[in-house]
């Protein structure tokens, strides 16, 4: 159906097509020098030693779970109020999860004290997602991973340009992996990108990216090597040259649109404070980067009637997320699981449309359309 206002939309014009026409006329598209810049930009601008541009956040993940030396035995702490993907990472490599609650019900992120009571003798790291792009509580669990000799992977699909205490989201951990996902703040389709400080970790994630080789067709292209060889068993998770492209014309708009983001939520908060809703994250530190606006349904209201209002007045809404454990998949490899908070959560989540070009009487239509269908509930 086409939406008078949709959950997401491009902040895309002549910028972005003017990059892709120069890749085009460039006649090289695969990984070569535009996603060097890409990846040297993006580091610069989170004050990170390395940046590895990668296809999506999943194989960022993936890469950092297996750049950190997690496998078979190995147990790593996710949250479970994520998209799935943070724990089918873990997963690839043969490594087990346990979920960890949520701090609050209006503090969606990943809670220390519940990091805490799942750590056991195979623990081998923590994942944190910093949900809608609001930070976690990162100097508390950064110290727990200390104590207990963690590593720490920042899921920071939402949370390019976010920041707590100065510090970038995604360089706290020992990685950092963010998503260029449609739907995201900086937004090339599928793309990601793994950060880090340590030059260990790069090493291994730019050898096993590219199927473990020792040179690549961009080195070969130049000059710098004739063959290779491949040293470990590795995956083709490259990035293209037109995504590289689109990322470095998207990442000059960041800040703008994070901004944007962020006059948007704080309308929608004062105009919806008095509503009946629960509006999450209201006393969050740092500088999120206003992913999405979660919003909580009274207790026991009818979600799918709230959103098929919703629908019928033509604005469009989610959920972030489904449980993962409550997933057929994982609640037949974790029977009998409960997060109960996270349960909570997920049964009252709706997620309002955020995005930079909504203008007012976008924002005004969405407010308008929230107080009648909690009417009609």
């Amino acid at each position: 159906m086409e939406w008078r206002v949709p959950l997401a939309d491009l902040d895309y014009g002549e910028e972005e097509e003017k990059a892709v026409l120069d890749v085009l006329r460039s006649r090289w598209l695969t990984m070569g020098a535009v996603t060097q810049s890409f990846e040297g930009v993006f580091a610069e601008q989170l004050d990170a030693r390395h940046a590895i541009a990668v296809s999506n956040a999943t194989v960022a993940l993936h890469l950092a779970c297996l750049a950190l030396g997690i496998g078979p035995g190995d147990e790593v702490i996710v949250p479970s109020l994520t998209f799935v993907a943070t724990a089918n990472a873990v997963l690839y490599t043969g490594a087990d999860v346990r979920f960890a609650d949520i701090v609050a019900q209006d503090e969606l992120t990943i809670s220390p004290e519940a990091i805490a009571s799942q750590i056991n003798s195979h623990t081998k790291a923590i994942i944190v997602m910093h949900y809608g792009g609001y930070p976690c509580r990162l100097p508390e669990i950064m110290e727990i991973a200390r104590q207990h000799r963690l590593a720490v992977i920042e899921d920071a699909a939402h949370a390019p340009g976010a920041s707590l205490g100065g510090r970038s989201l995604g360089t706290w951990g020992d990685v950092g992996c963010f998503s260029f996902f449609s739907n995201k703040n900086l937004s090339t389709g599928e793309g990601g990108m793994v950060v880090t400080d340590r030059d260990d970790i790069a090493a291994r994630v730019r050898l096993l990216r590219s199927h473990g080789m020792t040179s690549l067709t961009w080195d070969r292209h130049r000059g710098h090597a004739y063959s290779y060889d491949v040293v470990d068993l590795g995956y083709n998770y490259r990035l293209d040259e037109i995504r590289s492209a689109l990322g470095l014309v998207q990442l000059r708009k960041l800040a703008a649109n994070n901004a944007r983001r962020r006059g948007i939520t704080h309308a929608y908060r004062e105009a919806l404070k008095d509503s009946g809703i629960g509006i999450p994250f209201t006393g969050v530190e740092g500088e999120p980067a206003y992913h999405i606006f979660p919003v909580l349904l009274p207790e026991g209201a009818d979600r799918p009637h709230f959103i098929d209002q919703m629908r019928s007045q033509g604005i469009q809404t989610s959920i972030h997320y489904p449980p993962v454990h409550q997933f057929e998949y994982y609640r037949s490899r974790y029977p009998g699981l409960s997060v109960p908070l996270t349960e909570q959560v997920g049964m009252r989540e709706v997620t309002l449309p955020l995005y930079p070009g909504m203008d007012d009487l976008a924002v005004g239509n969405v407010l308008s359309a929230v107080v009648s269908s909690l009417e009609a509930l």
